[in-house]
């Protein structure tokens, strides 16, 4: 009986260790998938009129990667996703029309009237504004943003087909 039982075991150690080993490729394989998604490149869904004409109301699906800005690599007229300081849980996608140091000049409302507002942009901080200034809430709204709050720096659009390629 005791050898039986041997023969089971050592069948069984194979078995188990061939399992192991392809558990082992596939958690390999998504921390790779998670790795690159997270930290070098990814695609996004974006949509809402913010960024109207340049992304459309339904929806676009973004190249996005997510190491310009961690080497200070982002330049003004960057589409860039952004996430929210109103709500962290929330990503948005806006264009960088300043950079720390510069001043800004930008109507208050340009529903109601012509007032305007100046504004320097602080320290490690950028200017972020929608494409669509009547149907946007940016920097207009909550200031300037943190550049910590940057997650990435749209590269193309890559769906719908027919609009395949540049941001800019």
């Amino acid at each position: 009986m005791s050898m039986r039982l041997l023969s089971f075991l050592k069948q069984w150690r194979g078995t188990a260790k061939e399992a192991f080993e392809n558990v082992s490729i596939v958690a390999k394989f998504l921390c790779l998938l998670h790795v690159t998604d997270r930290y070098i490149i990814s695609t996004t869904h974006v949509h809402g009129p913010s960024m109207l004409p340049t992304l459309n109301l339904t929806g676009d699906v973004i190249l996005a990667e997510h190491l310009s800005h961690r080497f200070g690599k982002i330049g003004l007229g960057d589409v860039v996703l952004v996430r929210s300081p109103r709500d962290p849980n929330r990503m948005v996608t806006k264009r960088i029309l300043g950079l720390e140091g510069d001043r800004l000049t930008f109507s208050a409302d340009p529903l109601v009237g012509d007032a305007s507002v100046s504004v320097l942009v602080p320290k490690g901080h950028v200017w972020i504004q929608g494409d669509n200034l009547y149907a946007s809430t940016d920097s207009r709204h909550f200031g300037p943003i943190p550049y910590s709050l940057i997650e990435g720096k749209a590269l193309l659009r890559v769906w719908p087909p027919e609009y395949f390629g540049s941001l800019r």
